[in-house]
């Protein structure tokens, strides 16, 4: 889930219960079976299974676990998941993309659709919000893993970063969508532990809620949302979520 504070989430996902990990799991195995289906089976050839892997660890997924999902979707091509992604309002003008990983486009529309109308949302079209939001790679690393800042800055522009910026409790390193794994292998190669490193859709603008029901609403939508199986993540411009 993509909001305000990406490190504030990180540290939420970890709190989870285990019935919640479970189904961090579930989607970070749709995830690898999409990179393995166009990239193959070799973490040393297809970077975007590698960082999977990296992020499934992250997350406690036990090695055993990782394997037979390795083993599952190297050998069998029946299970196809298709990546859809909607778009839409959520209640006070909130700009929310969801993508998605299906094996049952007519069920997960519906249901996306059912969230966006009960909270106060307004579902659209392919394009309606996209345009408020770049796309971009996003590294966090714990502030306690920078001895030096310095360094860590000079280390990441020299890999190719946009920027690197202090975020209560982290660094962010920010990068041209196509130079994330790029730079997270330079930075990893120099000694940094790496949080998370992803790609985000980044808000260039923020709508800040006041009204309570648009608040509990907002909340709420985003839960359901994260809580459905075949949603892999929320973007959404949503600025004092932090705070409420």
């Amino acid at each position: 889930m993509s909001g305000h504070s990406k490190w504030k989430n990180i540290m939420h996902k970890k709190e989870k219960t285990d019935a919640q990990r479970a189904k961090i799991f579930t989607k970070i195995g749709k995830e690898m079976s999409i990179a393995i289906r166009e990239g193959g089976a070799d973490p040393a050839s297809n970077g975007k299974l590698r960082e999977l892997i990296a992020k499934a660890k992250a997350n406690n997924v036990p090695n055993d676990n990782i394997e037979r999902i390795l083993k599952k979707f190297s050998g069998d091509n029946s299970i196809v998941y298709d990546e859809i992604t909607y778009e839409g309002y959520g209640p006070g003008g909130v700009a929310l993309i969801v993508t998605t990983a299906t094996d049952n486009k007519n069920r997960t529309g519906p249901e996306i659709r059912h969230y966006f109308d009960k909270f106060g949302g307004n579902l659209g079209t392919n394009g309606c919000v996209s345009y408020l939001f770049s796309d971009q790679g996003v590294i966090l690393i714990a502030e306690e893993d920078v001895p030096d800042e310095d360094k860590l800055m000079e280390t990441a522009l020299e890999a190719g970063a946009s920027d690197v910026e202090y975020q209560e409790g982290s660094f962010q390193i920010t990068t041209e969508f196509g130079d994330l794994y790029t730079v997270r292998d330079a930075l990893e190669a120099a000694g940094y532990k790496i949080a998370s490193a992803d790609h985000d859709k980044v808000p260039s603008v923020f709508v800040t809620l006041e009204k309570e029901d648009d608040i509990k609403n907002m909340q709420t939508l985003l839960e359901m949302l994260e809580d459905n199986d075949d949603v892999q993540d929320v973007f959404h411009n949503w600025e004092n979520c932090d705070e409420e």
